[in-house]
């Protein structure tokens, strides 16, 4: 039996991990769970279906709410006045980081974005396990957290980096050539750089197989997530960012695979479900029997493989640039993608803006970093910062001309 503790519980990812967990009670307990706090409901559904001695909010005006609807749903589910025991609530923008250090066996981060890395330190420092879906926390932080993580503390929820973890198991690490990650190509494969001018937020969110958030799927589709999963594959398996390569599978079936030195490649093959791979974190390395369907090998079906388009999506050549820039380059590189995320869904900047400010920041701050400043989790967030206001006033300036030109 292994103490859990959710971090995003009320996301994506964090909602199927708890679902995971309900359906495999005798390998997981759940002892504490954080989110934002904007779905109280949920929030208060999952508390009473999993009891945690601990529940997080990051908006501490959530409390309230949080609290009112834990009382609403036990009413609903027909509890008498008095069965009810609230668990201990904890609020304000360091409770998901207060939950991660509680000192269990396993903690799922499945928060988005930046704010995911003191989190993952903390659960880090405790000794748990890790299971990682906020790639950002790992992408940003690099050393600093390859360097806090025993070997084999960290196991990936991403369905690219549990499949390359999976196919690593087939020979040793000196034999491996090659690692190649899969992309879906977004819900704008084909198209030229041209016609991605017109593309609108509405159209960004209709990825063709995964249903996710709205950051992860615009990054998806401006292959923003790809970049992000390069750096990630290359800080968590040690494989230089030369050594990586991305190909368009549309179908999603094979979510990556990994090249070995006499020829031989592995892939991963399952139907698009993220309870697979997180699963597989869950319980690494044991696997739990029927955590998703396999693949019907009776039924006809074809699998393609395309290049990337890198005039169209510049987005992971990005990332290779950030990866061999200075050490914090990798989170300007996210930073100024998440303001550009709320900018474009805003209707401020257009598509093509997102990666073209994410290319300016970039080498700005490249050509201006100290080579020789150490890498700490202040100069990470102090170059977070800069980042998110040096693509504020992009975006300013590109919503001024674009009123201008109306």
């Amino acid at each position: 039996m292994r103490d859990v503790v959710i971090l995003g519980s009320t996301g994506s990812i964090g909602t199927q991990a708890l679902e995971v967990i309900r359906a495999n009670p005798d390998l997981f307990r759940v002892v504490g769970i954080a989110a934002g706090g904007s779905d109280p409901a949920t929030l208060a559904a999952q508390v009473l279906a999993h009891r945690p001695a601990m529940v997080g909010v990051s908006r501490a005006t959530a409390v309230q709410d949080l609290q009112l609807a834990l009382y609403a749903e036990a009413k609903k589910m027909g509890w008498n006045a008095g069965e009810l025991t609230l668990p201990r609530i904890v609020a304000g923008p360091t409770a998901a980081t207060e939950i991660a250090g509680m000192g269990v066996d396993l903690v799922l981060n499945g928060i988005t974005g930046s704010a995911g890395l003191v989190p993952t330190l903390t659960a880090l420092d405790t000794g748990a396990t890790l299971a990682l879906a906020n790639k950002e926390s790992l992408v940003i932080g690099g050393r600093l957290v390859t360097e806090a993580a025993r070997p084999d503390q960290i196991t990936a929820v991403d369905s690219e980096h549990s499949a390359i973890a999976q196919c690593l198991r087939a020979g040793r690490a000196e034999e491996v050539d090659r690692v190649i990650l899969t992309a879906s190509g977004g819900p704008f494969r084909g198209r030229t750089r041209a016609e991605l001018a017109e593309a609108t937020p509405a159209q960004a969110m209709q990825h063709p197989t995964w249903s996710m958030g709205r950051v992860i799927t615009t990054n998806s589709a401006t292959l923003i997530n790809k970049g992000l999963e390069l750096l990630e594959a290359h800080l968590l398996y040690g494989t230089e960012l030369d050594r990586i390569d991305v190909v368009v599978h549309p179908q999603s079936i094979v979510h990556s695979m990994v090249q070995f030195i006499d020829g031989s490649t592995m892939a991963q093959c399952s139907p698009p479900d993220m309870k697979l791979p997180i699963a597989l974190a869950l319980g690494w390395p044991e696997r739990i029997a029927d955590a998703a369907r396999p693949v019907d090998w009776t039924v006809a079906s074809t699998w393609t493989f395309e290049p990337l388009d890198d005039q169209a999506f510049p987005a992971v050549s990005l990332a290779r640039i950030a990866g061999a820039g200075p050490a914090t380059a990798p989170a300007v590189y996210n930073a100024t993608n998440e303001v550009c995320v709320d900018a474009f869904h805003d209707g401020r900047i257009g598509f093509c803006d997102i990666t073209d400010t994410v290319a300016a920041v970039l080498h700005r701050h490249i050509d201006s970093a100290d080579p020789a400043q150490e890498l700490t989790v202040d100069a990470v967030l102090a170059a977070d910062a800069w980042a998110r206001t040096e693509a504020a006033e992009a975006c300013r300036s590109l919503a001024d001309q674009g009123e201008a030109t109306a």
